[in-house]
């Protein structure tokens, strides 16, 4: 069975509504280039709760149980703790614009060149394949015709 896991900045934001939820990776990406958002990655974050705070989480929990995305355990010292798996998600990072100091700066040096291919692929990966001689003792069934 997959699970529908939220989109969220943290993991008490996940609790408070299963709006945008996915199942995959691409799912939750599509769902947030429309805010304006990309996907860091799948996190689970464990909350331990303060008897205070257990009246007021269990109702939103609850429909994290059923979603698949909340699990409930406790303590050693009999706490009840979260876990809250979601799709972390982060605003999209607009390029600054680079200064023309540093633009004249990396126009006047050389780009460096990349050797990896050279050390990595200077020779064949796979060995050449050696023919055995024919063994002299073998019939030939095969024999072309003199000409």
């Amino acid at each position: 069975m997959s699970h529908l896991y939220p989109l969220a900045f943290t993991g008490r934001e996940a609790l408070d509504g299963v709006d945008h939820a996915a199942r995959s990776k691409a799912d939750a990406q599509r769902l947030c280039t429309l805010d304006g958002h990309h996907i860091k990655g799948l996190e689970t974050e464990w909350l331990t709760l303060e008897p205070s705070e257990i009246s007021e989480l269990d109702p939103k929990a609850a429909a994290g149980f059923s979603a698949g995305f909340v699990q409930r355990y406790e303590n050693a010292q009999g706490a009840t703790v979260l876990a809250i798996t979601y799709w972390n998600i982060a605003p999209i990072e607009q390029p600054s614009e680079t200064p023309p100091e540093v633009q004249a700066q990396s126009a006047d040096e050389p780009a460096e060149q990349d050797h990896t291919d050279d050390l990595y692929f200077r020779q064949g990966r796979t060995k050449p394949r050696r023919r055995k001689k024919p063994d002299p003792n073998q019939m030939d069934l095969f024999r072309k015709p003199d000409a």
